[in-house]
């Protein structure tokens, strides 16, 4: 069954692929535009801009003891990030002039010894000093700004997680307290002024717009949410017609919802504060902050809002990804708007009371209340949950619910029971910030959720063979999309980690800083190696060995098939040449992430002692797979004898043959035996098999007659060869018997022995039907010792003996 039937209507839609390419090429136009304008800094505007980043930095220091508000320590960290980035790019931006003078230098050579130059050539030779002095400077400089900035960013973060852990050890005047009331009835009537005169401020801002500027925003506002619906819908016809069948289409259709969700209400937000700020004039800076952030507070709650209901799908439920009940989705279907709306309304709860100044118990108070509409959301939902599923085990008999789950609602469960007792005690800092993470980690989970699955439909999609024969097994692409998924779920886990660490005194921002240093790469010993360069190794070397897979099904089923070697030296090229194609890839992909192969010479010499001690057998067993494949004194086909086993070569492998025994089994032998022992090939020079009977005669057996017989059933067999000519020999006289020998060949070794039982039945019926009758076998007849002769019996005692004869 579908996941989702649609009728296309009558209308032609624009396809992705014009959409994708007009999107492109706007993006070049763009991208050229900005390119012709942009122009480098001259070496005196990199100067100045380093002195004035310097004195900024050195200003930034000073305050950092003395800071208190988290929101300028905020700032004041940007600020000196976005001082190392710039140091960092003018480093960049002046390496290569310097590169560049140093090679016109060394392309004018030493100055002479005895002082003579020509004068265009000794100007030019000290302009270039000059300029290539003062490059080097300024590079120095700038990796010296680099370093403080970000140290300076580092000594902000510790300040911040400082007084982020006083913070929430912090303990007021609890809500049950009636002094508490008391300061709050006392000071909240200025703090009402103080939000009044930004009501007032947005006010006269809304009424310095024209009017035909509201309309045409309201209309922008209409227009993007009509565009919003139209979109929707599109995506949802090309997810159901274009993107391959599979979880694929659900996946990317909840990503695209979570991506609508998001840029709708910012983009509305920010129509709003363009039209406030149409005539930019403000009477308060609040009231400009408080616009602009209102872009990022709406966005991000649209971005809660849009992750849940992608997950829960209540109105589609055949596109629903995570294993939720019908009856759980349609029941909890508000629960997504409202932690978007509660996300918006903690943000607004933090960043205003700072803009407005306002009184530390109206803070208090409005990060309560917050705290407690959070609380009171999440436990809603989570009774409504446990009852439906009560209801549902009780009606349908379903089992029990995941243990994880179970775990996940005690935990909910313990965290809001602790945050409710801490806003009663008066630990309001630490309440509120229990309640907030509790948001925070759901939505990174399911944020993670969201693109692991996506991460692993898409691979298995689009690389998957989509095989599900048994006897073929899993081919290339299936592993490359296992392994690929499995690496871009293990990076989305490890994201996933540090986001859940991030509200614990460090905030995004700073990690992506930490991000952006790693891209900036680590240093092992001489070599740099970077993520881009590694990832770009990872292209090559898979790039490489497909190409060297596709090269080595070409050689073998293509070209050297119309050679005139044969099939087993064949295979011999064939694994030769995929294995230079190995060794050449490894040495791309090195190359490729910045380690060259005198770099790694040191790891070989490290190596050799385990080599020599270790390694050492399968080492000499790789040499003589080489010298196997190489030399080719035994091939693919070869009957060969070896040390009591004997069989048929079926493969040469780099360490070890693989030998076919006559009774199917296969005997894995090291290549070095080969080399170092005596090895009987029964092809090699002759293919042929000789079948050999020794049959034994009477005396008396007429000679010729036997022969003649003998050899007309030599030459009446089919599977006999004409040439060489079978023949029947009279080897002698054993034991009074003729000794015959009859000789013939077949065309293999390996049809020697039916064909001599073939052979051996025709010469028996023949020989009986001419009355010829084989000798029996010499008997031996074993003489037995000759016996003691026995010994009298003895006389009775008192009887005379008896007279002899």
């Amino acid at each position: 069954m579908p996941l989702y039937s649609y009728r296309a209507p009558r209308a032609r839609r624009p396809s992705l692929g014009v959409l994708a390419a007009a999107w492109l090429a706007a993006l070049l136009l763009a991208f050229g535009a900005l390119a012709a304008h942009a122009a480098p800094p001259t070496p005196q505007e990199t100067e100045a801009q380093l002195a004035a980043a310097r004195k900024q930095i050195d200003d930034i220091r000073k305050h950092i003891p003395d800071e208190a508000d988290d929101a300028d320590m905020v700032e004041q960290r940007g600020n000196a990030l976005d001082i190392q980035s710039k140091a960092d790019a003018a480093a960049e931006a002046l390496a290569p002039q310097l590169a560049a003078v140093t090679a016109r230098l060394s392309e004018l050579g030493p100055a002479p010894e005895n002082g003579k130059e020509a004068p265009d050539v000794a100007a030019q030779r000290a302009q270039l000093e000059k300029t290539s002095r003062a490059l080097d400077a300024q590079i120095k400089l700038a990796r010296l700004l680099s370093v403080d900035a970000a140290q300076t960013a580092e000594q902000i973060s510790a300040q911040r997680r400082k007084l982020f852990q006083a913070r929430l050890g912090e303990r007021r005047d609890s809500f049950l307290a009636g002094q508490f009331w008391q300061e709050f009835h006392e000071e909240f009537p200025r703090d009402l002024e103080r939000l009044d005169s930004v009501g007032e401020d947005l006010a006269n801002a809304a009424r310095q717009t024209p009017a035909w500027a509201w309309l045409l925003v309201g209309g922008l506002i209409a227009l993007t949410l009509a565009v919003r619906v139209g979109i929707g819908r599109l995506l949802l016809h090309l997810t159901a017609t274009r993107v391959p069948p599979g979880r694929l289409r659900r996946s990317f259709l909840a990503m695209a919802q979570v991506a609508l969700s998001t840029a709708t209400p910012g983009l509305i937000a920010l129509l709003l504060y363009v039209a406030l700020d149409w005539n930019s004039q403000w009477n308060d800076t609040a009231s400009i902050t408080l616009t602009a952030n209102m872009i990022a507070i709406a966005a991000f709650g649209g971005y809660a809002a849009g992750l849940g209901n992608a997950l829960m799908s209540p109105r589609r439920p055949s596109w629903r990804l995570p294993p939720i009940g019908d009856a759980v989705a349609r029941r909890l279907r508000w629960v997504p708007n409202a932690v978007g709306v509660l996300v918006a309304l903690t943000w607004l709860a933090e960043r205003l009371p700072v803009l407005l100044n306002a009184s530390l118990t109206t803070t208090i108070t409005v990060t309560g209340i917050v705290a407690v509409l959070i609380m009171l959301t999440l436990a809603a939902a989570l009774n409504a949950g446990r009852r439906l599923r009560l209801k549902a085990q009780r009606e349908d008999g379903e089992s029990a619910v995941p243990f994880w789950v179970s775990a996940l609602n005690v935990a909910i469960w313990t965290v809001l029971v602790i945050s409710l007792c801490s806003l009663l005690a008066g630990y309001v800092a630490f309440g509120s910030f229990l309640t907030k993470q509790v948001l925070w980690v759901l939505m990174v989970l399911g944020t993670a959720y969201l693109l692991s699955v996506l991460i692993e439909d898409g691979f298995s999609t689009l690389l998957g063979s989509g095989q599900s024969s048994e006897s073929e097994g899993p081919s290339l692409r299936d592993q490359a999309a296992v392994l690929l998924s499995g690496l871009g779920r293990v990076a989305v886990g490890l994201l996933a980690l540090m986001l859940l660490v991030a509200p614990f005194g460090e905030g995004p921002m700073d990690l992506l800083q930490r991000f952006d240093q790693l891209r900036k790469g680590l240093a092992i010993g001489e070599a740099q190696i970077r993520p881009g360069a590694l990832l770009q190794a990872l292209l090559v070397l898979a790039v490489s060995l497909l190409s060297v897979k596709m090269l080595k099904r070409w050689l073998r089923t293509r070209y050297l098939p119309t050679t005139e070697l044969d099939p087993g030296m064949q295979l011999s090229a064939a694994t030769l040449f995929g294995y230079a194609g190995f060794v050449l890839a490894v040495a791309l992909a090195l190359s490729a992430a910045g380690i060259g192969l005198e770099r790694v010479a040191w790891i070989a010499s490290a190596l050799s002692v385990g080599i020599g001690f270790g390694l050492q057998a399968v080492v000499q067993n790789f040499v003589s797979g080489l010298i196997l494949l190489a030399e080719r004194p035994v091939k693919v086909g070869d009957w060969v004898s070896l040390g009591g086993v004997e069989g048929d070569i079926l493969r040469i492998n780099v360490r070890a043959t693989e030998i076919q025994m006559g009774d199917r089994s296969t005997v894995i032998v090291p290549n070095s035996e080969f080399v170092t022992k005596t090895v009987r090939n029964v092809t090699r020079s002759n293919p042929l098999g000789l079948v050999q009977l020794r049959l034994p005669m009477p005396l008396a057996t007429d000679a010729e007659q036997v022969r003649e017989r003998v050899l007309d059933v030599f030459k009446t067999h089919e599977d006999v060869l004409e040439s060489p000519a079978p023949n029947v020999y009279l080897e002698g006289i054993e034991s009074g018997h003729l000794i015959f020998s009859a000789k013939g060949y077949v065309s293999s070794p390996r049809a020697t022995y039916g064909v001599r039982s073939a052979l051996l039945f025709s010469v028996l019926k023949r020989l009986r039907d001419d009355g010829l009758e084989m000798a029996a076998p010499p008997t031996m007849l074993l003489a037995q010792p000759p016996q003691p002769p026995a010994a009298p019996p003895a006389e009775a005692p008192g009887k005379p003996p008896s007279p002899s004869p």
